[in-house]
Parts: structure tokens; C-alpha cells; sequence
């Protein structure tokens, strides 16, 4: 999986239009980022690429960049 891949993957999760997230985004700028969404992400990262998400490194993300790099080497630039 690629980054616009995971990227239009983010959009759906979000019920955002697909190709709205380019990775620039704060996750405080997203209404739809809430605690069910952070345990939606690490249900997407663990189904996409099997990387498993630690608690306290996803509490640290500020950025959608953040996320896409706590998704490990799969998610390539």
C-alpha cells in the first residue's frame, strides 16, 4: 500500500471525500478524529500493512503525516 492509497484509506475511515487528506492536516483540524476514529486507525493499520500501533506513539501524533508514518515502511512516500 502506497501513501495515496492509504491516504483515500484515511478519507473513507474519516467519511471524508476521497482525496481530501493530503498528510499537511492536524489531527485537531478534523472533526471526525475522536477516540472511535483512533481505534479505527489502528483497525486500518493492523488490516493494510500488520503493523501494530502502540497507544502511547499514536497519543504523540499531532499530524495526518504522524499517522501515516506510525503505519510503518509499508505506507512508502
Amino acid at each position: 500500500m502506497d501513501r495515496n492509497e492509504f491516504l483515500l484509506a484515511l478519507d473513507e475511515m474519516l467519511e471524508l471525500d476521497p482525496g481530501t487528506l493530503t498528510g499537511d492536516e492536524t489531527l485537531e483540524s478534523l472533526d471526525a478524529w475522536d477516540s472511535l476514529a483512533v481505534i479505527s486507525f489502528i483497525a486500518l493499520v493492523d488490516e493494510k500493512t500488520g503493523v501494530v500501533v502502540e497507544g502511547e506513539k499514536l497519543a504523540k501524533a499531532k499530524t495526518v503525516g504522524d499517522l501515516l508514518a506510525l503505519a510503518g515502511a509499508p505506507v512508502t512516500a
